[in-house]
């Protein structure tokens, strides 16, 4: 199945390709609904705007943690409305409520570090060590060491991942701010022998928005490596070697 869901996926078209694709293994199915969003704009709201919105659904522009939630929230489900279900819990520490006038009210308690949503395990297992040889490096807000991925370990390991695996690239300490360790999110697809990354990329506005935010986004802007504005699909080989972060943790379902 190659055809491209028109945007932004209208539920009679999410039903009828959840229905069609239900067979596939949870993998197949979360990078197939990532390369969905191919060339979907990206969202330059500081905290997103599905959250500014109060809304789970929001389609029409995605930044790197929409992206995943969506993806594998669409693969997990078998109809939108189910999808929709998912996301309450998996967005969430405790669980998202959603008001009578459709909006959540309870988007303060989301996941907005990469790194508790490695730790909640709803995410996936992390698989990292699985990969290939980690190494241990600073934590933050109470965690003390974090043992990722090197870019050396990415390419020695690279024919052991998997489609659907979730990818969480780490920043090194001098590049972090309001106390993350990651950076930026991305799915894998492997097709053949070539392993692609498929990842919401671009730069926030963080000038052009209320000081008010509610929180914080996973992918403020630090670095110009390549904004592409829009959901792409690269080589992982290829964005590992130009990267600005230090290494990567990974999840599968």
């Amino acid at each position: 199945m190659n055809a491209t869901i028109a945007l932004a996926f209208p539920d009679e078209t999410v039903l009828k390709t959840q229905q069609q694709i239900q067979g596939r293994p949870i993998g197949w199915r979360i990078a197939f609904w990532a390369e969905q969003f191919t060339d979907t704009p990206y969202d330059p709201d500081p905290i997103g705007a599905y959250v500014r919105d109060n809304t789970i659904t929001h389609d029409d522009e995605v930044d790197c943690m929409y992206h995943v939630f969506r993806s594998v929230e669409l693969a997990l489900g078998h109809t939108p409305q189910e999808s929709v279900d998912i996301a309450l819990d998996k967005r969430f520490r405790h669980r998202g409520i959603i008001e009578q006038d459709g909006n959540v009210s309870n988007y303060e308690d989301r996941f907005q570090y990469g790194m508790d949503m490695i730790l909640s395990g709803k995410w996936g297992r992390d698989i990292t060590k699985d990969i290939g040889q980690t190494i241990d490096v600073q934590g933050t807000r109470g965690i003390r060491t974090v043992a990722i991925l090197p870019p050396q370990g990415i390419k020695d390991g690279m024919s052991k991942l998997q489609s659907g695996d979730i990818v969480y690239f780490v920043k090194a300490i001098d590049r972090r701010t309001s106390d993350e360790i990651v950076g930026h999110l991305g799915i894998i697809k492997k097709h053949n022998n070539d392993v692609y990354l498929l990842h919401a990329s671009g730069t926030k506005d963080i000038h052009d928005y209320p000081a008010h935010t509610k929180g914080r986004s996973i992918d403020r802007p630090m670095s110009r490596y390549p904004a592409s504005n829009g959901v792409k699909k690269v080589l992982l080989e290829r964005y590992i070697s130009k990267m600005p972060f230090i290494g990567i943790l990974v999840t599968r379902f």
